[in-house]
């Protein structure tokens, strides 16, 4: 594939794209630093520390959130989200409003007792961070996540730039040519839920260091890898299960753990070891989904497991 369709330019490991759902990882690192140095709690609840927030969900944990067993309604699913986006594409509203768009619906299940992915539960855990901490979500990620991690191609946008250079996004519907939608939306309508953009380098690097918990202490890491069956958004590699803001993906040539991501014009996938000694990034300018491309999905997670072998094998 190439980063730009009209002027044939390849995909370099530097360039900027967006993580998608990756970004969910990201919340993760920068909630169980906080966790480490005693400012969050694994079972502090959205109660203890967003009070304003609906009173059906003050009981949800941190936990809870980080492994989408809150309950909690994905905002994105709902036509008043939809509905939003299309009126505003470019500019998004403050993170709290995305979170309007359920707070009237009841809870889907008890907190604890089953999975359910929900974009929703991020964006609480960001709003978590940001009220533990005292600081904007933006600023701890670049203080807990960033900046310990050596990431100098990473960020959370609110419109739709994306730094040069970057490689562009298409929406796919053959047999038209392929459709650039690298600045269809404002990042900010996904904020902590999908809006990081970043780089392959970037990428291969914060997966190794989010898989052997170097943003926050060990004790936390062994809470972290605690998985129950859950599968990522898309589903990864081989079997998928959800661990606290990490998904474990068990392939036929061994273990990685990481996420997955997809938004309109890019799906990606990160995974490495247990000890960060192998890693693999894999990304596609390109959103291929279950549902959109079910037979195109099939190949891509074929790749996946092919990445996640040469890692595996060092080969």
């Amino acid at each position: 594939g190439v980063a730009d369709v009209e002027a044939g330019t390849p995909i370099a490991i530097d360039d900027h794209l967006r993580l998608a759902s990756v970004a969910k990882a990201f919340s993760g690192a920068a909630a169980l630093s906080l966790v480490g140095d005693g400012t969050l709690a694994i079972n502090e609840t959205i109660g203890d520390r967003l009070p304003d927030l609906p009173e059906a969900w003050a009981k949800v944990t941190l936990a809870q959130l980080l492994q989408h067993t809150s309950g909690i309604p994905d905002f994105s699913q709902t036509a008043a989200f939809r509905d939003a986006v299309s009126a505003s594409l470019l500019v998004a509203p403050p993170p709290e409003q995305l979170l309007s768009y359920v707070a009237e619906d009841a809870l889907e299940f008890f907190p604890g007792s089953r999975y359910h992915y929900s974009n929703s539960d991020n964006i609480v855990v960001a709003l978590m961070v940001e009220a533990a901490s005292g600081h904007s979500y933006e600023d701890e990620l670049a203080m807990r996540v960033y900046a310990p991690l050596a990431l100098t191609g990473t960020s959370l946008p609110s419109g739709v730039e994306v730094p040069t250079p970057f490689v562009h996004g298409y929406a796919l519907d053959p047999p038209a040519a392929p459709e650039d939608v690298t600045g269809a939306f404002a990042a900010g309508w996904a904020w902590a839920s999908g809006g990081i953009v970043s780089t392959p380098a970037d990428a291969n690097r914060f997966v190794r260091g989010y898989a052997t918990g170097e943003t926050t202490i060990p004790l936390v890491v062994l809470a972290q890898y605690h998985f129950r069956t859950g599968s990522s958004e898309p589903p990864g590699p081989g079997t998928n299960s959800a661990g606290l803001g990490i998904f474990k993906y068990q392939t036929r040539c061994g273990t990685l753990y990481g996420h997955t991501g997809n938004t309109a014009g890019f799906t990606q996938f990160i995974g490495a070891t247990r000890n960060g000694e192998r890693s693999t990034v894999v990304s596609v300018n390109a959103q291929i989904t279950p549902k959109s491309d079910p037979k195109r999905f099939a190949d891509l997670r074929r790749i996946y497991t092919l990445a996640a072998c040469a890692a595996l094998d060092g080969s």
